[in-house]
């Protein structure tokens, strides 16, 4: 169905029309992924496929119909009529124009019903450590992520990893990720002998008594999450089997998972995911619907999630003032509950399997294994069935442990079971970017530190909203980060970061 025509009857214009209803139909299909990892009953995974099978295929097609193509010549042809960020908005358009058009619309059907049919079947087999269950279908969504790598490498003119990249790293390259990895992996090791040392010395850390019931851990997060100004009338908090931020800027959907025996994990996973729902509330409202006024890639995003979380939530600042909640919170008493003790706690160093609740030091080796693996099989240098030995050998290798189960391995994370492959590099840079943005913020307003330490996130926030984002996708990452910091991305201001908090006094 053509589009209606713009009160400005301009080529421009129309793209514009056109993306709203494309955004639309986006915003569609992650309400019902966030529906689908929630509330929906077991026995509706069959016609939730085909749903969402269904909203990718019409997705596709507009978005890749000939006339699209037209539209974008014809506004390139007056681009010097546009503003910035109409410029910009344009280039977006174009750059999901070109990805899109090297997919067929069948491809694109067969892959969402995979990844639907391959991640309900994980659920089940995660749970009960069978790898064996899921590998069938992970093998056939594998074969159709290749196929996918394969038609939109041709395209770009890049790699087979590189081409699946671009939909999480807008101009990323995996030659630069292996650059950093193979810095990071040159310095981690040794560091963290260093802060297993470190820690050894220190008083040994008392985890605060159980039980902590689900409600009481779900009102301290909501606390939280509105300090950090979270909009509920905006946004709501959700349980699933793993934690994640959907939905839409103006309907941001939160979920995490509680263990009864322990709050600290869950109250981190809200914070995390707060700052992903903070960035997406703060993008430029003038924009909402277009290209332009989309979150920038994932490293930005995590980085995000990971200046809440990490830089500062589990901070010594933040947690001399957050302590007194969580004890009036759960009715603690004792040493466990001082402000000193939940700092170690929270900044414990340890090798472990789950990545989700590693520590910053060993997360990046997490980072890298899954890097490397999910690398080898996108260019078929692996194939399925080794994956929970290669998974194995890599945690043994990075970490010096061993998973016991798939279920503490390969099983962990729904990405690849869920069809994201090419995403997980993203987690990593975002750590490196949040160590960046949060030392400019500091230097830039030195009220920020003192105003946390009083549960006063506004400060940060403007910062934030003023420096990362309004911008949506205006400019490139790099670009994006040398105007908010002064400089790229630089390794040096992350480890900084990780002997400051982990080798001081």
């Amino acid at each position: 169905m053509p589009d209606s025509a713009p009160m400005n009857d301009t080529a421009y214009a129309h793209l514009e029309s056109r993306f709203r209803r494309l955004n639309a139909l986006g915003e569609a299909q992650e309400v019902l992924h966030w529906d689908m990892s929630t509330v929906m009953p077991r026995g509706g995974h069959e016609s939730r496929a085909e749903q969402l099978a269904e909203l990718a295929a019409v997705y596709h097609g507009m978005l890749t119909d000939s006339e699209t193509g037209d539209l974008i010549a014809a506004a390139e042809a007056d681009a010097a009529d546009l503003t910035d960020w109409q410029q910009a908005n344009l280039r977006e358009i174009k750059r999901n124009y070109v990805k899109a058009t090297a997919l067929s619309e069948d491809l694109v059907t067969r892959l969402s019903r995979a990844a639907s049919a391959c991640e309900a079947v994980w659920r089940d087999a995660r749970a009960d450590n069978d790898f064996k269950a899921v590998q069938p279908l992970v093998t056939e969504l594998l074969a159709l992520v290749r196929e996918k790598a394969a038609a939109k490498a041709e395209v770009l003119g890049v790699g087979l990893y590189d081409a699946l990249l671009a939909d999480y790293e807008p101009g990323g390259s995996s030659a630069e990720i292996d650059t950093v990895f193979d810095e990071l992996e040159g310095f981690l090791p040794e560091f963290l002998g260093e802060v297993l040392d470190h820690q050894a010395k220190t008083p040994k850390v008392i985890l605060p008594d159980g039980p902590f019931p689900e409600e009481k851990q779900k009102a301290l997060g909501q606390r939280f999450m509105e300090m950090l100004g979270f909009d509920f009338h905006h946004g709501r908090l959700d349980v699933s089997l793993h934690p994640f931020c959907g939905g839409t800027p103006d309907d941001v959907r939160i979920t995490t998972r509680y263990d009864e025996n322990d709050f600290t994990s869950a109250l981190m996973g809200v914070l995390h995911e707060t700052g992903h729902a903070m960035y997406e509330r703060g993008l430029p409202k003038d924009w909402r619907g277009q290209p332009v006024g989309h979150a920038l890639g994932m490293s930005v995003h995590e980085s995000q999630s990971l200046l809440i979380e990490m830089q500062v939530c589990r901070s010594k600042t933040f947690l001399d003032f957050a302590a007194p909640i969580m004890v009036d919170t759960f009715g603690g008493t004792g040493p466990a509950w001082d402000a000193d003790n939940l700092f170690r706690l929270y900044t414990q160093v340890e090798r472990s399997f789950i990545r989700v609740d590693a520590d910053e030091v060993t997360y990046p080796a997490h980072v890298i294994l899954r890097y490397r693996l999910e690398k080898a099989l996108i260019e078929g240098d692996m194939e399925t069935p080794d994956l929970p030995g290669a998974w194995n050998d890599g945690m043994e290798r990075l970490l010096g442990i061993r998973p016991p189960t798939d279920t503490l391995g390969c099983l962990q994370d729904i990405h690849w079971y869920d069809g994201a492959w090419g995403y997980f590099p993203t987690y990593t840079l975002g750590a490196m970017t949040a160590a960046q943005l949060y030392a400019a913020a500091r230097d830039q307003n030195p009220e920020i530190e003192p105003a946390i330490g009083r549960g006063d996130f506004a400060p940060l926030m403007a910062w934030l909203r003023a420096n990362v984002h309004g911008k949506g996708s205006l400019v490139s990452a790099k670009e994006l980060l040398i105007s908010a910091t002064g400089k790229p991305l630089d390794g040096q201001v992350f480890e900084m970061h990780l002997r400051t908090r982990y080798l001081a006094p």
